[in-house]
């Protein structure tokens, strides 16, 4: 006998009702309602987003990139072609090399000394463009400013010896000429023997018994001396003879007597020749002054008409010394027009590992190879190479 249920019907299995049920569709939940007037608004998310923080952050570090390069000073400088000048023309509106009281002649073609630019206070990206450029190569900033050194000095330094190579431009040119020489005193010690005596600019014309006719012979002159010696000096100041007796001092730990005074050759000429050019330092422009006034006071044009470049270094005796930057240099000539550049032989060797295409290069050692290969040049002639 079946079991019945309270209402009368036979039970059925529990999935069975479950099945037979239609499905029911639940209803959304109803918005929220309104906040009433001057309620106060639920807080709003504030917090950034994981991509947010990102391109902060690497904005961020772009920034103090770009400051740090831009601002940032490195320990070296940059060297690169610098301005070139025609030794024959004329720069800022005056004549370069101009000869006064004396006969000149026409001349033609050009004589260019050539300069390097010198680039200081360089940042990491000034640094960077400059070197990529190719035009400029980075040097460290000891090689030309030493510890403590400002740039005011290195400039000074620079003008003085720019200066001084004008005056043996001077001296090796007219000596190669034939004019003869006299020796100055150039500069005085304080406190010294000298410096009670001469004055600069006097005209030493015997010191110690021996004739003076070229600086590098004062220092022979006193070799038999020793502090505490009294010595004769004879001079020439404004024109008048004077002579002077001087005691000799000790310096350091020298054997001989010491004068304390420089001097220097100089032409003795009844003409000026003048070197007008600012904002040059260096001596590497004597050879190419000194073949300017060998130009100007002889007949004829030295280069033929032609486009020559050059550099070095030049002593009073005509001695061509090496010089540096010569890469630059010669880029610094062809870039100018010149079809020839004159080279120290000293610098021979890296002048042809770097020799801009459709440059010539011609060795130097002195003056006179410098004129000699000047006239073969303007001939069409062989000259020496590098």
């Amino acid at each position: 006998m079946s079991e019945r249920s309270d209402t009368g019907h036979d039970s059925a299995p529990e999935e069975t009702l479950q099945a037979d049920r239609p499905p029911v569709e639940e209803a959304p939940a109803p918005p929220p309602p309104p906040p009433a007037p001057g309620a106060p608004l639920p807080p709003r998310r504030t917090g950034l987003t994981r991509r947010t923080w990102t391109l902060v952050i690497s904005l961020v570090l772009v920034l103090a990139l770009g400051l740090l390069g831009g601002f940032a000073r490195v320990p070296y400088v940059a060297l690169g072609p610098g301005p070139t000048y025609d030794t024959l023309g004329e720069a800022g509106g005056r004549q370069v090399v101009s000869v006064d009281g004396q006969e000149t002649f026409p001349t033609g073609g050009t004589l260019t000394m050539t300069t390097v630019s010198l680039t200081d206070d360089v940042s990491l990206f000034g640094a960077l463009g400059l070197w990529l450029s190719g035009r400029y190569a980075l040097a460290p900033r000891e090689e030309f400013f030493r510890p403590g050194e400002s740039e005011q000095q290195v400039r000074d330094e620079n003008t003085r010896a720019f200066e001084d190579s004008q005056s043996s431009a001077e001296v090796a040119a007219l000596s190669y000429l034939g004019y003869p020489k006299k020796v100055l005193v150039a500069e005085i010690t304080k406190g010294t023997p000298a410096d009670a005596a001469l004055q600069p600019d006097d005209q030493l014309v015997e010191v110690n018994g021996r004739q003076i006719t070229a600086a590098d012979q004062v220092r022979p002159a006193l070799e038999s001396t020793k502090p505490g010696d009294q010595v004769d000096l004879v001079v020439l100041r404004d024109g008048e003879r004077k002579t002077a007796r001087v005691t000799l001092a000790q310096a350091g730990d020298r054997e001989t007597g010491f004068l304390g005074m420089v001097p220097a050759d100089r032409a003795d000429v009844p003409f000026d020749v003048t070197i007008s050019l600012s904002d040059v330092g260096g001596p590497s422009a004597g050879l190419m002054f000194a073949l300017s006034i060998v130009d100007k006071l002889t007949p004829g044009e030295l280069n033929g008409g032609k486009h020559v470049a050059g550099t070095g270094e030049i002593t009073q005796t005509g001695e061509v010394g090496r010089i540096g930057g010569i890469p630059f240099k010669m880029v610094a000539a062809r870039e100018g027009g010149a079809e020839a550049v004159l080279v120290p032989d000293g610098n021979c060797e890296e002048a042809r590992q770097n020799a801009p295409d459709g440059l010539r290069l011609i060795r130097v050692k002195n003056l006179q190879d410098a004129v000699t290969s000047l006239e073969a040049l303007a001939k069409g002639g062989d000259t020496p190479g590098c």
